[in-house]
């Protein structure tokens, strides 16, 4: 009886206590989550709005040194974590102080590199070398991140651990439910002698995998100049050493090949202990970014004009990054790409990763700057030759309209399960800095203009004239809205939306005949990281924020899933495909599982005739339970047992 009870008291405790394996969801317990630390530096980079050109190059290299240096205290940081719990001190003596004694030298080297141009020193560089660790639910910057929005209590009732493979993200608190948002999206009212045709290119979903961990903007020249990966459609010859006559001469995976454009963005990863070829390397798994790299079910871009003015012509090898990839501890000022869910996008995040019903698909939106200094094709800081129009569609004083493009991203991935930390459906983030903690707010985009001239005319003319043109234009996409919306015409007098959802959805299909090897500049030999962010350039001032869920008929699409998570196949070995998720089933279960956030969706056959936004428990099948919880049932057995044989001996002694 003793040993049967101490069998099923012990593993009934640790069945409750359970977080998953460390493969699974890395997560940790709660009580840790509020203080686990993250390193905070002031950014350099936004400082640097004036480089001479002949600078330029250290300047970069150097930027991209601290990077590194960051990502290595980072590191020290959590292989630390214990010591450092014990004895706060150790932090400063041991990470800090050496840390800002490597980046006054580097910021010693910058100074040195402008004044050697004759150039005006940088003053209060020197200012800027200290860094400080900040708890994983704060933010840094010039004001309080969007990511903050969930209290403590809220971040322990959904069981925010740190989570994600590499122990540095994603939490749970990172996800709300798109149901309970509010619609949010405006669209600038049409003023005469604005621009209202669209242009579309259609590149493909770099189903070819072209990866690396480079970044030719913003490191050029530097191998694992992100420290995350990068998706790439359109230019496949882009790395960190590609020149612009490399880019120019490149292959496309465009279907006009007139476009040799080079898009990329961060990966978005499924936290399911899948080994991709980045797992021992630098920019994936060292440095945090660790799971299956999701191929995109879609990839949408549109050029769009504008609702004030006539558009120009792009200039050739023109740079713009829209977004912030160090948002998390530099503050929202730049943060300006979008998450939503199809069927929903009237309806938009920038902190929270979305939380969609069964049936509907997650998608990320980035809307490029579309004002243009008129005289450069990049900035010391990336960000200072083009701008942001304001919500009438004026350019700020001596810029002038551009087309703005529209990225549109869409993801066949299931609502992870948040209370047992993506176990029974894993989490899903996008690949960032290793101190940035896979946080929504720091997802980001980047275009190089590589059109053939006669294109780019081609493309001003048809978004002027108010027309739909480009690959794919023919082919119109059906209503994103949860709520029917008119469709889109070129005419001025039903000018295209400024939603989320473009006017043109080209096919996917595009890609080279040859598609050529995945880059192997993961292995730096120099390995530094970029630096996406900068002066604020007047992003759109549309912050949507988490709201109650509509009453009433809202007019949301039944809700479909199956009993359990979503399979995946593929190879992850060599230069094979990446392994992707599979297609949901043809024949759905109805049932009702958008959740809330920070609780989790479940996978229950109960039919259900409307969304169900209340939270539910997420539980596993009946062979996983039986797995966990055997010696629970011995130990009842040896107790049932004692106690017959207890009965007998009592009535035979009597």
């Amino acid at each position: 009886m003793l040993g049967g009870g101490v069998l099923v008291a012990v593993n009934v405790y640790a069945s409750a206590t359970e977080g998953g394996s460390d493969q699974q969801s890395g997560q940790i317990a709660t009580g840790q989550v509020l203080s686990a630390p993250t390193v905070y530096c002031p950014d350099i980079g936004s400082r640097l709005t004036d480089v001479p050109d002949g600078a330029r190059a250290d300047v970069d290299g150097e930027l991209a040194q601290l990077d590194q240096q960051i990502a290595a205290a980072y590191q020290q940081l959590k292989e630390s974590a214990a010591a450092i719990q014990q004895n706060p001190g150790l932090a400063d003596r041991t990470i800090l102080d050496p840390l800002k004694e490597k980046r006054s030298e580097s910021l010693q080297r910058i100074a040195d590199a402008v004044d050697r141009e004759g150039d005006r020193r940088p003053q209060g560089l020197d200012d800027l070398a200290a860094c400080t660790l900040r708890s994983s639910d704060q933010s840094g910057g010039q004001s309080t991140a969007p990511q903050d929005s969930a209290t403590p209590s809220q971040r322990a009732s959904a069981g925010a651990g740190v989570g994600g493979q590499g122990g540095n993200g994603p939490v749970a608190a990172d996800y709300a439910d798109i149901t309970t948002v509010q619609p949010n999206v405006t669209t600038p009212a049409e003023q005469p002698g604005g621009s209202t045709g669209t242009f579309a290119s259609s590149c493909g979903v770099n189903a070819n995998g072209l990866f690396n961990s480079d970044n030719v903007i913003v490191a050029p020249g530097v191998s694992n100049g992100a420290h995350h990966f990068h998706d790439y459609v359109g230019n496949q010859s882009n790395n960190a050493f590609a020149s612009d006559d490399d880019l120019a001469n490149a292959d496309t995976s465009c279907a006009d090949q007139g476009d040799k454009s080079t898009y990329y963005w961060p990966v978005l990863r499924l936290q399911n202990g899948r080994q991709e070829r980045d797992a021992e390397k630098p920019g994936g798994g060292t440095e945090g970014n660790a799971g299956q790299i999701v191929t995109a079910k879609e990839v949408t871009l549109t050029f769009e004009g504008n609702p004030s003015s006539k558009v120009t012509e792009m200039p050739r090898l023109l740079r713009i990054i829209t977004g912030d990839a160090k948002a998390f501890v530099n503050g929202p000022a730049n943060a300006n790409a979008s998450w939503s869910c199809t069927g929903f996008e009237d309806r938009q995040l920038k902190d929270k990763y979305p939380l969609c019903p069964s049936g509907s698909d997650v998608v990320r939106t980035f809307k490029f700057q579309s004002c243009w200094d008129g005289r450069n094709i990049d900035s010391a800081n990336h960000r200072t030759h083009v701008a942001f129009a304001a919500a009438d569609g004026s350019c700020p004083a001596g810029f002038r309209a551009i087309p703005q493009l529209v990225q549109r991203i869409v993801y066949d991935v299931d609502a992870p399960s948040l209370q047992d930390g993506g176990r029974t459906v894993p989490l899903f983030a996008v690949d960032s800095f290793p101190e940035q903690l896979h946080k929504p707010v720091t997802d980001h985009g980047d275009f190089i203009n590589v059109f053939d001239e006669s294109l780019m005319r081609k493309m001003v003319d048809c978004i002027n004239s108010g027309r739909t043109c480009g690959a794919g234009a023919d082919e119109q996409p059906p209503s994103q809205s949860a709520d029917p919306v008119p469709s889109e015409s070129a005419s001025p007098e039903n000018p295209p939306s400024d939603t989320a959802s473009p006017v043109t959805e080209p096919s996917d299909t595009a890609a080279p005949a040859d598609p050529p090897a995945e880059s192997e500049s993961a292995q730096p030999s120099e390995p530094p990281a970029e630096s996406e962010s900068a002066e604020p350039s007047e992003p759109p001032a549309d912050q949507p924020a988490t709201g109650t869920a509509p009453t009433g008929n809202t007019g949301l699409p039944r809700v479909y899933t199956s009993s359990s998570p979503k399979k995946s196949s593929g190879t992850t070995s060599g230069g094979g495909d990446i392994s992707r998720p599979t297609e949901r089933p043809e024949t759905p279960t109805p049932t009702s599982t958008a959740s809330a956030a920070g609780a989790a969706p479940v996978g229950q056959e109960t039919p259900s005739t409307a969304p169900q936004t209340e939270p539910q428990a997420v539980q596993g099948d009946l062979a996983e339970t039986g797995a966990h919880l055997w010696p629970a049932l011995l130990g009842g057995l040896l107790l049932a047992s004692g106690f017959v044989l207890l009965w007998r001996t009592r009535w035979t002694s009597s």
